[in-house]
């Protein structure tokens, strides 16, 4: 008895070892994931400046998919970098030209003008989305990526700005019709605003539903076809980095993007953490990845999405000046993001003060160290 005991107990602690050694074992790969250190834009113009990626600590690229070329590719391979395509999902304005029938409708009956710099289009576009999915998979065919980022993920509107421009789209008779077929909901009224009306006053949570259930759509099938064509390359998603509250919800009522739903989705999420361009102190940087990481736990515990937030450099609406621009930098390598990058290479260019900073930072034998020490 006494024997069957120890036995039993002695297996039971071997278990209990086991056990811990292999937490163990998964808490250190995950803290010895290689810590991303990166540059967007066109980052080919560092080297046409004459600097060299790993001269400056880069350890990745993250490239407008039409800034990405042979000669780009192959220098960041060989000077040790992760490349990682931009890829603009709802950007409109060159579509349009040739193509009205995906002009976003607002409840007005008139087509959306243009908010501020930015176009956008009707998502539910299918000529559009035939246009995005032929150009991702000719992307593909020709570059083997480390990860592909989605740009441009929302319904029209303007966000990059301390006073939003929220225009209540897309109400043009593909839309309305998709809708009502998928709610099987009878709408009355012969014009777009009566319909818009209706749909507003009776049946808002679900237009607001069925539309972020459009841009996850987006996601998922832009997904399926990275993964398609190189299954090991991350998707990235860039997003508007708002709380869920802010601006009367309109993250999730305007914009159309279920929070969740961008954590279920993607390998790593890069919240647009422009501070200056929001009119927000450059601590809500660091706020803001700490709340993600706590949302990404709690959507998905154990399997939640990294995090490499994007930060401002240029200087819009004024100057960022040298200083702030490397406080946003701390904070945005500040625990829990796993990497970082800064918008954009034109911007470190014009002040090669912020060069420095970003070579400091990314030189440094652990870039964790100077966020640790400044806090």
């Amino acid at each position: 008895m006494i024997q069957r005991f120890y036995n039993s107990h002695t297996i039971f602690v071997i278990v209990i070892l086991i056990l811990c050694i292999y937490a163990c074992d998964s808490r250190k790969d995950k803290t010895e994931k290689v810590f991303i250190k990166g540059v967007y834009g066109d980052p080919g113009t560092l080297l046409e400046a004459g600097y060299r990626f790993d001269e400056l600590g880069m350890n990745a690229i993250f490239v407008r998919s039409y800034s990405l070329d042979d000669e780009l590719y192959v220098a960041a391979r060989e000077q040790g970098c992760r490349i990682f395509v931009e890829f603009p999902v709802l950007l409109g304005r060159q579509f349009l030209e040739n193509n009205p029938q995906c002009l976003p409708i607002e409840n007005t009956g008139k087509p959306s003008p243009p908010a501020d710099w930015f176009m956008g289009i009707c998502p539910t576009c299918p000529e559009f989305k035939e246009d995005r999915r032929q150009y991702l998979i000719s992307i593909l065919n020709r570059f083997e990526v480390d990860g592909v980022f989605l740009d441009y993920l929302h319904w029209h509107a303007q966000f990059e700005t301390t006073d939003p421009i929220l225009p209540e789209t897309c109400f043009c008779d593909r839309c309305t019709g998709l809708f009502s077929e998928e709610y099987n909901i009878d709408i009355p009224g012969d014009s777009i605003p009566d319909i818009s009306e209706y749909i507003l006053s009776f049946h808002e949570a679900e237009w607001r539903d069925w539309r972020s259930s459009i841009l996850t759509g987006w996601v998922t099938d832009l997904k399926q076809i990275l993964k398609n064509h190189q299954p090991e390359s991350m998707l990235g998603l860039f997003y508007c980095a708002w709380y869920p509250d802010d601006y009367d919800s309109a993250l999730y009522r305007i914009l159309g993007i279920d929070i969740d739903d961008f954590v279920r989705e993607a390998d790593v999420l890069s919240p647009m953490l422009f501070h200056h361009m929001k009119g927000r102190p450059v601590s809500w940087v660091g706020e803001y990845i700490i709340w993600l990481d706590s949302l990404a736990y709690t959507v998905s515990p154990g399997n939640e999405s990294e995090i490499w937030p994007i930060v401002q450099a240029h200087n819009t609406p004024d100057e960022v000046s040298p200083e702030v621009f490397r406080e946003a930098m701390l904070q945005g390598i500040s625990s829990p993001a796993g990497g970082i990058m800064m918008f954009s290479d034109r911007a470190l260019l014009d002040d090669p003060r912020k060069i420095e900073i970003m070579r400091e930072l990314y030189t440094a034998d652990d870039i964790r160290a100077s966020s640790y020490t400044h806090q």
